[in-house]
């Protein structure tokens, strides 16, 4: 089985970020943003599909996971979506890219949406699985249909310090079930989850997904120094990159949404593609598809490297 590795290693922001690199250093640079609870290997057959046509691949690691770690024992261990957006922001400058083709899913998937939104001119195009990922906290409260609610069961566990000490205690046990019930079609091994597990036995693990899934239903203060991208982000800010978007038909936690009913969140140059047979982990289960969306916004990144 394939590990991705060595990984690399770049300050960036409040952060020490390890990143796994692939394909020509002078390429057309492509970000993968992996998402809860899973880690860089849900991109392990996407990169080197991208590397063999000439892009330079980078799969960062999250705050609160693998061998990523924060730079201070005083940052707050934030999982908002202001700090996932800050920190992908940070990498590209570290990094020196100006321009990028970004794609991700759950929680990297709303790091690159919260740069497309926010920075356009960093981001030549975005494949977004579950579309439009910024969060409207303003309107988390509000209640959603009995199905959908108990799909989030796993969020309101985490509410409480029952949750907190349920991760804790069995964080492997736990992200096991919720990969088996987001992606119910997708027949993973033990082999395969434990690859991707081990990214989670990291000490800043369970207090960034907790504070995630908290402040995201305003119950608890972010990390001050994002307070500005969140004013911003509670605007929902228009995309107007050009991004292709993608619903799994059998995700288990957030049902394909209508294709229209994102759409006033971009602009003209969005496409969006349900994709049948694929759960919650679209670049593990479908990385075929997932590539060509990605190799299909490269062009136009490829017309401005020299």
């Amino acid at each position: 089985m394939t590990r991705m590795e060595p990984l690399r290693k770049i300050e960036a922001g409040v952060l020490e970020v390890a990143y796994f690199e692939a394909g020509p250093a002078d390429g057309p640079p492509v970000l993968l943003m992996h998402g809860f609870p899973y880690d860089i290997h849900a991109y392990a057959e996407v990169a080197p599909m991208l590397a063999e046509q000439g892009c330079r691949v980078i799969v960062p690691y999250l705050r609160g996971y693998g061998d990523t770690r924060f730079l201070s024992d005083a940052t707050p261990r934030s999982g908002e979506q202001a700090a996932l957006g800050a920190d992908l922001l940070a990498l590209l400058d570290a990094l020196k890219i100006e321009r990028a083709v970004l794609a991700g899913y759950d929680w990297g998937g709303r790091a690159a949406c919260v740069v497309a939104a926010l920075w356009p001119e960093r981001v030549a195009g975005l494949v977004s699985f579950n579309s439009y990922n910024i969060q409207n906290i303003a309107a988390a409260m509000a209640p959603d249909t009995p199905a959908n609610e108990h799909s989030l069961w796993y969020q309101y566990y985490f509410h409480s310090e029952r949750g907190r000490a349920g991760l804790a205690k069995d964080r492997q046990g736990l992200t096991k079930l919720l990969w088996q019930l987001w992606s119910p079609t997708w027949r993973f091994d033990d082999a395969t989850f434990a690859r991707s597990a081990a990214a989670f036995d990291h000490p800043d693990f369970v207090d960034v997904v907790i504070q995630s899934y908290r402040h995201r239903f305003g119950l608890v203060p972010g990390d001050p120094a994002y307070a500005d991208i969140e004013r911003r982000l509670a605007a929902q800010p228009t995309i107007t990159v050009p991004t292709i978007t993608f619903d799994g038909i059998d995700d288990g936690v957030r049902p394909p949404a209508e294709p229209a009913a994102h759409a006033h969140r971009f602009g003209a140059a969005r496409s969006h593609r349900l994709v049948p047979g694929v759960g919650h982990n679209m670049p593990q289960e479908a990385p075929r598809t997932f590539a060509d969306a990605v190799l299909e916004l490269v062009p136009a990144l490829r017309k401005n490297t020299p």
